[in-house]
């Protein structure tokens, strides 16, 4: 299946929503939208394309009523992602939805890109589990792609992490399994780490990345989940 999801805010108006496919999305507050699952997206073969614009002067939080969870298909385990988001001048996003929760046997990627003005406000938060309960095996490949648009164009962020089976950091005794991401522009905070799960780094065009990542064991979640992670 193939989802596709718009989202246009400008100052002084509702946003305007246009949907097709597995997800959809509804206006909760004057500044605010909630996506919605219609149908049980993503299966292995679907491809997801979510856009959000945010025109010059207006604000726009966007949230979900609930976690999104990969399964595999019959035909294929691998399923798509792919979230556009552009920040006018002045303009304000705040993106914060629901973890993605890759079953056992899925493998999803999600990339997320990011065109800002050089005045705008973002807060971008993902998070990632792997595997439901009693579950170990899934994937997940996450890149995250920043540039801030000026006279010229500057990169902010080249990023890209995996969690899973298969993944770089996967290990039978002790391995990631959570992810919890939050790029922030403008940010000048200077860089803090707790441990070697979490850190918050600055970045050289302006911003932070803050990323942390946790050990999921029988009815628990290690993490090293402290102030710099509440702070984000």
């Amino acid at each position: 299946m193939r989802t596709v999801l718009r989202v246009l805010a400008a100052p002084g108006i509702s946003p305007r929503i246009e949907a097709e496919g597995g997800i959809a999305a509804r206006q909760t507050g004057p500044e605010t939208v909630h996506l919605i699952g219609t149908a049980a997206v993503p299966l292995g073969g679907d491809h997801l394309e979510l856009s959000v614009e945010v025109l010059p002067g207006a604000r726009l939080f966007v949230r979900s009523v609930a976690a999104m969870i990969a399964l595999p298909a019959r035909g294929t385990p691998d399923s798509t992602a792919r979230w556009r988001l552009t920040v006018g001048a002045g303009a304000e996003l705040d993106l914060d939805t629901e973890p993605t929760i890759v079953a056992g046997g899925a493998r999803h990627r999600t990339v997320t890109e990011l065109r800002l003005a050089p005045d705008a406000a973002v807060r971008v938060r993902e998070r990632v589990r792997i595997g439901r309960a009693g579950e170990d095996s899934g994937h997940w490949t996450g890149d995250l792609i920043a540039d801030i648009d000026g006279a010229e164009s500057v990169p902010l962020l080249r990023h890209r992490l995996e969690l899973g089976s298969g993944s770089g950091t996967d290990d039978a005794l002790s391995a990631p399994r959570t992810l919890e991401s939050v790029l922030r522009y403008p940010d000048d905070r200077p860089a803090e780490t707790v441990g070697l799960t979490a850190a918050r780094l600055p970045l050289a065009a302006g911003g932070s990345l803050f990323t942390e990542v946790g050990i999921v064991r029988p009815g628990r979640t290690e993490t090293s989940r402290t102030a710099v992670a509440a702070r984000g």
